[in-house]
């Protein structure tokens, strides 16, 4: 079994040693680790690391591998500016991946090494998201398709038109037609699968509807049985998308045909995934309908039977994502919890969680070797950018990347200090600090709040490329970071809490924090501001 492991993440760099000021410089000469996978036969690590070129106004990604027994990581990818989504052949011996190497983002194959790669699509709409089938004979895709082309030709004549076209103007006649950050346009997101040697890919999912889903976080919303024989995916089949949270899972043969709704709840589920025995089939589900805030929960399918079970129905906190352990008796899950976020693990027919790793960081992407002993994840803080780990049971974790560990020699970087005050009604508000590059005692520092968007969000003991605390500091900020009323990781009441209400609780909660903040002895009251984005920015006007 899994011993109790804390892990609290810090650079190398000792305490005393000179240190520069962390600016935004820095901050995007950061390799970007991401998306590590695990060799079937448990003894490699393929992952993702991106590294901006400012210079040529570029971001490119490529594709690195890293023994599980440690060693030097190696760059496998040189051509194109995106290479992303390594994934392995059940026989180890080929990586499917996305790369645009040939002008756009294609599926191609290559070996372990990098040679030999061949390109498998040519789609002028692109690919994305890429899936090895369990049995090794075909590959899961998406592509956003014109919803009623039949065909690649009628696609690329109608791409054509739409580039070449005068009228630049959108007609909306429906809701919805805007989600988040992207306009709803004539094409919409389809599975396809092509078989491993090549031919014309097969649309799974035709229709006026996206697949996957788009959603935030939490995994693929598609996946393929042990069997390579079935496909699940996430949709929402509902009339008026605007007003409906209501995703639901589908299932479809590999090779196409009927689609079949297989849960039904009246809230949202998503990020499917079978079990290595292909007996179950977890995802993560909201059981509020309309309600994108609602409870991330953590259910189990059993495929032969329907019947299911809710594991952590007990746990007030936000499943943020899951993985099967290889036995396909437990659920290796994360959880955000007071700003930090932990992996837990539950049986799969639900009983008592119990924390794996816990500490002043943000755990993600849990692999595990096929004899269930060993452990991949990443691990980043306040105070560390993302690396991969190797935990062997009842072992020390150990890094197997340590990319940035040359850049960060000249900077110190500490982590967050945190305090509790007391709202105007009562209600505990969490909240971390940083204090400024350079501190000095007895000497006072400018304030600034920092108000996270959502609302229903929270900043936590994670590495930020957009709001980084260690940037602010480095100007001579003292930073503080509330986690008011609308957070998540605080238990899903304070999440509610500021519903209906964004400039009620929420301004109590920011104001007694700044009330306190104005009273340490390092923070000239009469130099504090504020700053945020999305319902931050509102925030931000409320409180002006």
């Amino acid at each position: 079994m899994w011993p109790v492991v804390l892990l609290f993440l810090g650079t190398t760099v000792p305490l005393f040693a000179q240190s520069q000021a962390f600016d935004v410089d820095a901050l995007l000469r950061i390799a970007r680790i991401a998306d590590p996978q695990l060799s079937p036969d448990g003894r490699t690590v393929a992952f993702t690391v991106q590294i901006i070129d400012l210079e040529n106004n570029r971001k490119p990604r490529h594709i690195y591998t890293v023994p599980i027994t440690g060693g030097t990581p190696r760059r496998i990818t040189d051509a194109g500016n995106l290479n992303d989504r390594p994934r392995w052949s059940p026989d180890g011996k080929r990586l499917a991946f996305i790369s645009d190497r040939g002008g756009s983002a294609q599926v191609w194959l290559m070996n372990p090494d990098g040679a030999g790669a061949r390109q498998v699509t040519n789609l002028s709409t692109e690919a994305g998201g890429v899936l090895y089938s369990p049995d090794g004979k075909n590959l899961l895709f998406t592509s956003e398709v014109y919803s009623d082309c039949p065909d690649e030709a009628c696609n690329q004549k109608r791409l054509e038109a739409e580039k070449t076209t005068k009228v630049k103007a959108r007609s909306y006649t429906r809701l919805l037609y805007r989600h988040w950050d992207r306009w709803q346009g004539p094409r919409r997101s389809h599975l396809f699968v092509v078989p491993v040697e090549g031919s014309a890919p097969k649309d799974l999912t035709p229709g006026d509807r996206d697949v996957p889903l788009f959603s935030l976080g939490g995994g693929d919303d598609y996946a393929i049985s042990p069997d390579g024989q079935e496909v699940c995916f996430v949709m929402n089949a509902e009339p008026e998308l605007a007003t409906s949270t209501n995703s639901d899972l589908f299932v479809v043969a590999i090779g196409g045909g009927e689609l079949r709704k297989i849960t039904l709840n009246p809230g949202a589920d998503n990020t499917p995934a079978y079990s290595p025995d292909g007996r179950y089939l977890a995802f993560r589900t909201q059981l509020r309908p309309g309600y994108e805030s609602d409870r991330w929960r953590l259910a189990v399918l059993e495929r032969a039977t329907g019947k299911l079970h809710q594991v952590t129905e007990t746990l007030d906190r936000w499943v943020t994502g899951f993985t099967w352990a290889p036995d396909s008796t437990r659920l290796f899950f994360t959880v955000e919890d007071r700003g930090r976020q932990i992996l837990q693990l539950v049986p799969v027919t639900a009983g008592g969680a119990r924390t794996i790793i816990s500490g002043s960081s943000t755990v993600n992407d849990v692999r595990f070797t096929p004899d269930g002993k060993t452990m991949v994840y990443t691990e980043h803080s306040s105070a560390a950018p993302a690396e991969i780990f190797q935990s062997t049971s009842g072992g020390t974790p150990v890094p197997l990347t340590r990319l940035n560990d040359a850049l960060l020699a000249p900077y110190r970087l500490p982590g967050f200090e945190e305090f509790w005050v007391e709202s105007a009604d009562k209600a505990q508000i969490h909240s971390f600090l940083l204090k400024p590059h350079g501190f000095r005692e007895g000497q006072k520092y400018p304030a600034l709040l920092l108000i996270h968007g959502g609302p229903q969000g929270a900043f936590g003991e994670e590495w930020g490329y957009r709001w980084n605390g260690q940037v602010f500091a480095a100007a001579g900020w003292v930073i503080v970071m509330p986690n008011f009323r609308g957070s998540t990781s605080y238990g899903q009441k304070f999440t509610d809490d500021i519903n209906a209400d964004w400039g009620g609780k929420p301004f109590d909660d920011i104001m007694a924090v700044a009330d306190h903040v104005a009273r340490l002895p390092y923070v000239d009251p009469e130099k504090m501001a504020a700053a945020g984005g999305s319902y931050g920015g509102y925030m931000v006007n409320w409180l002006l």
